[in-house]
């Protein structure tokens, strides 16, 4: 019996040799080149086949696999939260979405999108983070995602608290130099300091202006709302050149045409999509860090991201789910589902 379901997983799955359960990516290492296009497909297996409940835990039961060889986009998970400014819990957000992501299917019917007929995708398990020492962490995810670029496989991250976004998109500089940047959130990430400390879930954006890893003209953030200290906090992304699209200004309204416009300000060039899932009115998404009502709603949300369609998609994150706080999956269950969105849209996605 166990072997015929083995053989069912592995027909399902479509793995090829080369993926294997592996334990993160701090052991990625060299292995033989080959074109993701010459290789078998993996595929999420069918639960007319392979019972949900069944297997290892991975994004959309996707073979684990230890290395970005050959593949032309990963999931990846960074357990961090060691940077957040309120209620942690982001450091289990991967984990989780994991495990809700096992209700995603392998085609999106709303868009024709065929993700898994186009790319050779696979789950790079987790960043081994250092929970003691935030500097050092971003130093270790700068590392493990300058070894995925670089083997021309796109990344879509499962965060894990904002501040991986900085050393992610010190990697992507690395390789595109200045990228776009499509941010979703309730905030604009653009604090200089808290507590006397330039690095935490607050500043990633501020960081990543100072340190030239953004096309500041191709910046949008969509979602902006909450109190704050000053009449006046978004200054610094008005005066950096940045669009900001604040959440009242997308009440009751399609977010279509605003999309239209973002694909004509972002151009052919490369563009990052961050998507911190408190963007979404807490409604929606209560697990998670910093909850500011009135924010974005789920079909806001898929509007965005499809209208990303056609764009030069170089890497995309989800951040900022905190499981402690979404006792009934929901929040986790919405982030596996934005993700898969963000992988349809991926450049060369066979859209039907």
């Amino acid at each position: 019996m166990l072997r015929r379901l083995a053989s069912r997983c592995a027909r399902s799955l479509g793995a090829r040799g080369g993926a294997r359960p592996a334990a993160g990516l701090r052991h990625l290492g060299p292995s033989p080149r080959r074109r993701a296009s010459d290789a078998p497909r993996n595929q999420p297996p069918s639960s007319e086949v392979v019972a949900r409940p069944v297997g290892v835990c991975s994004m959309m039961r996707l073979p684990l696999q230890a290395s970005p060889q050959g593949l032309d986009a990963a999931f990846v998970g960074v357990p961090l939260d060691i940077g957040t400014s309120n209620r942690p819990g982001a450091r289990f957000g991967p984990r989780r979405i994991r495990e809700e992501s096992v209700m995603l299917r392998t085609t999106n019917p709303s868009t024709g999108a065929l993700p898994f007929q186009s790319l050779s995708v696979a789950d790079l398990g987790d960043v081994n983070v250092n929970l003691y020492n935030l500097q050092d962490s971003c130093r270790l995810i700068r590392e493990a995602y300058q070894k995925i670029v670089a083997a021309g496989c796109i990344p879509l991250t499962l965060g894990g608290d904002h501040t991986i976004t900085y050393p992610i998109l010190q990697a992507m500089a690395k390789k595109h130099g200045p990228v776009g940047l499509l941010h979703v959130d309730a905030h604009t990430d653009t604090a200089d300091k808290a507590l006397g400390e330039k690095v935490y879930h607050g500043t990633p954006f501020r960081r990543c202006v100072d340190e030239g890893l953004l096309d500041c003209k191709r910046v949008v953030q969509i979602g902006i709302r909450g109190s704050a200290m000053t009449l006046d906090p978004y200054r610094y992304s008005w005066s950096q050149g940045f669009r900001l699209v604040l959440a009242e200004d997308c009440w009751m309204k399609s977010l279509v045409p605003l999309m239209g416009e973002v694909r004509q300000q972002m151009g052919g060039k490369p563009m990052y999509i961050s998507f911190d899932i408190d963007g979404l009115d807490p409604a929606y998404a209560p697990g998670t860090g910093t909850p500011e009502i009135a924010g974005l709603t789920p079909s806001q949300a898929l509007e965005i991201i499809r209208g990303c369609q056609g764009l030069n998609v170089v890497g995309c994150d989800l951040v900022e789910v905190s499981p402690p706080y979404d006792p009934s999956g929901n929040t986790a269950l919405l982030a596996a589902n934005l993700l898969f969105e963000m992988l349809c849209v991926l450049p060369k996605v066979t859209v039907v």
